[in-house]
């Protein structure tokens, strides 16, 4: 007969787990040999943290659940920024962490905390297995709500005990993966959004992080195509159209100054399209101000800033065609202002393109890294500074091309991410890009991604400090103080663990060395020392001094 271990691999693998991210400790051993007989590969990482981030990413680029493995107290505690980077980008992901025996313990409290209740406040499910009978229906349970909209972290603890319990011979060994429709529009609902667009004489488009999760690119871009609309999006947002489109003004990079809020504030309408509450809207409503038509699969968070008129709550892309379909273009529209900002801000966005200067300012390194990556190659950002550059100034030309992070705003996460979506798109070009403080993070990685053997290139953007602190240190008026540190020789440290590592000296060998790391394949560091000075002048003095008559 066979134990709880078994019947909750069996419940897993009926779900079409395929694969688990894992630092497994002593109470997951039941679990661990029953992992050891099954279909689903086990990928072993250096820190839990880095398993959480690895399986969420799974669950951002599949849509579904990413799943993960720790053990009790300090296993299950480092899996707690992943899970909030899960709940918060909206990844479905599950977690799975032991727990000594329930029944009868023989340690006292050694390592025990009460981890359901510590994961409850940033999981939308979060239970603890006490019987082993219940495992397939609680397995179901959680997949459902990590995938249903709006997705997310899950968590089961199964405690050493119940995991080497034996099952019932008549308890079902899973359950059917059941499949059911998304709700749609109301037709009143559509037809009242036909007439505000109808009306309005200067709308525009905001595609948010809730489009780029539910793969709804192609009504997208058809509903932009039939409007004759200009849209922006989010940094979340980035790449569901094109960014080469002609109706593309740009990525609201800054929550509020920069060049692209011009248009932002001279719209009469936002059609706000999957809008996550994770992203502050990068426009502040007012009451009588522009008008806001959300669409989305759930109704709208209400609060101070987000009060929309509207609200077309349905599958989007269901709604969008629908719109569309009976807006069309429409003649009272007047999109002038809109092209003259765009015309100006991609002016801007080229400024320094081409300099020469070392170390390598941030315009340089982003335009070089894009004309290296292919259409469908990947970016895996870490956070810092250069985030806001490449979502400024990079155009992502195809959804989930760009891997960043605008909800937790973690650092740690870059490597994990590019070594997950390295695996799952071996035929594609991957890069993580990061600063040196969150390389540092979970460097030990490395190793993993050379135990996988995957393709990858490391991108380290060197100022041995924490910038995007430093950079807002300097926005507030303060002291440059706090915030330096040292770092390794990166080239040692890159052969130390078998991989190749370059350090550049001359801000023209860059392209060129990203370019032979490609070709060459296999995993690849470049420790590219930068220049943030910019990052104050063009992102602080310029932006607070600039002026919207364009």
């Amino acid at each position: 007969m066979s134990n709880a271990s078994d019947l909750f691999i069996k419940a897993l693998e009926n779900e079409g787990v395929e694969i688990i991210y894992a630092v497994p400790g002593e109470e997951n051993l039941d679990f661990l040999e029953a992992l050891r007989k099954s279909t689903i590969k086990l990928v072993l990482t250096r820190h839990e943290q880095s398993a959480g981030f690895m399986a969420a990413t799974y669950g951002r680029l599949t849509g579904k659940t990413g799943v993960c493995l720790a053990t009790l107290g300090p296993g299950a505690t480092n899996l707690l920024t992943s899970a909030a980077y899960a709940q918060l980008g909206a990844f479905p992901m599950l977690m799975i962490t032991g727990q000594k025996p329930i029944k009868q313990s023989k340690q006292g409290q050694f390592q025990i905390i009460d981890v359901v209740s510590m994961m409850r406040p940033i999981t939308k499910y979060a239970k603890q297995i006490v019987n082993a009978n219940m495992i397939p229906s609680m397995v179901r349970e959680a997949f459902r709500q990590a995938e249903e909209e709006r997705p997310g972290a899950v968590h089961l603890e199964l405690p050493e005990d119940i995991a080497a319990e034996q099952v019932d011979s008549n308890t079902a060994c899973v359950f059917t993966v059941s499949k059911r429709a998304r709700e749609i529009a109301s037709q009143p609902n559509i037809d009242d959004a036909v007439n505000l667009i109808q009306q309005a004489k200067h709308p525009f488009v905001l595609i948010g992080a809730g489009a780029n999760r539910s793969r709804i690119c192609k009504a997208l871009s058809q509903f932009i195509d039939i409007t004759g609309i200009p849209f922006f999006n989010t940094q979340m947002g980035k790449g569901v159209v094109s960014e080469e489109h002609p109706l593309f003004l740009g990525t609201a990079a800054l929550s509020d100054h920069d060049y692209l809020h011009c248009a932002i504030d001279f719209a009469d309408l936002i059609i706000n399209i999957g809008h996550d509450v994770v992203e502050k809207p990068p426009f502040f409503m007012k009451h009588g101000g522009t008008k806001v038509i959300h669409v989305n699969f759930k109704s709208a968070i209400v609060d101070n800033v987000y009060f929309p008129q509207l609200e077309v709550v349905g599958d989007i892309s269901d709604s969008l065609l629908r719109i569309g379909h009976l807006a069309k273009k429409t003649a009272s529209h007047n999109f002038d202002y809109f092209f003259k900002v765009q015309k100006h801000l991609q002016a801007h966005i080229r400024l320094g393109s081409d300099d020469n200067s070392f170390p390598v300012i941030p315009q340089r390194f982003v335009s070089d890294v894009r004309k290296v990556m292919a259409g469908d190659g990947i970016i895996a950002l870490d956070n810092g500074t250069y985030k806001i550059w490449f979502a400024r100034n990079y155009p992502a030309l195809l959804q989930n091309t760009v891997l960043l992070d605008n909800a937790l705003a973690t650092m740690g996460a870059g490597l994990p991410s590019a070594m997950e979506a390295a695996r799952l798109y071996p035929e594609r070009q991957v890069m993580a890009i990061c600063g040196d403080g969150g390389f540092m993070m979970n460097s030990q990685e490395i190793e993993t991604a050379v135990r996988m053997k995957l393709n990858l290139v490391i991108l380290i953007l060197r100022d041995d400090a924490y910038g995007m602190i430093r950079w807002k240190q300097y926005g507030m008026g303060f002291a440059d103080f706090g915030l330096e540190f040292g770092n390794p020789n990166f080239v040692q440290y890159a052969d130390s663990f078998g991989i190749k590592g370059y350090s550049v000296s001359k801000t023209e060998d860059f392209l060129p060395l990203m370019e032979q790391c490609f070709a060459e394949g296999g995993i690849h560091l470049i420790d590219l020392p930068i220049d943030y000075s910019d990052s104050k002048k063009v992102l602080i003095d310029e932006l607070r001094d600039k002026v919207c008559l364009i």
